[in-house]
């Protein structure tokens, strides 16, 4: 393995999370909570930054495992969750333990559910399609965390 496969590995199962052997989309996700906690001390900025980042090296290092399995969307890639977690939590500009676990929560229903739109963008090839579905669960994660900010269940 080369050095470009190793480092496309440990980033696509970000750092080990893919490995676990119960529920490694759900370990990626909590994976993700230590960068944006870093991320967010530079605001939305830092977070969006943080974000757009995962999403470019994701598709990256997503499409080079997947191509080393011979997979489509392989269980041990998790930097897609990473990606989809840091714009899920755009909206909040200071971390609180509840906004967290709303956030997981809300990624992590639909990343598994997928609804409509979600869904169709896992058609596109190689790591794009592995990395926007998680991207657009994210967003739509996202749109629910403002509206509670809105109505001001969420701080």
């Amino acid at each position: 393995m080369t050095a470009r496969q190793s480092l496309a590995w440990v980033l696509a199962t970000w750092f080990g999370c893919g490995r676990a052997p119960i529920a490694p989309g759900t370990v990626g996700s909590l994976g993700a909570i230590p960068l944006y906690l870093a991320a967010v001390r530079g605001g939305r900025v830092g977070v969006a930054a943080a974000a757009v980042a995962a999403t470019l090296v994701g598709v990256w290092a997503a499409g080079s495992v997947a191509r080393d399995l011979g997979v489509k969307d392989p269980q041990v890639v998790v930097i897609d969750e990473v990606a989809g977690m840091l714009v899920t939590m755009l909206p909040i500009a200071r971390a609180s333990a509840l906004s967290l676990l709303v956030g997981f929560a809300l990624f992590r229903a639909l990343d598994a559910t997928k609804p409509g739109p979600i869904r169709w963008l896992e058609r596109l090839p190689g790591g794009l399609g592995i990395v926007l579905d998680d991207i657009g669960a994210g967003a739509v994660a996202a749109a629910a965390l403002s509206a509670l900010r809105a109505s001001r269940v969420l701080p």
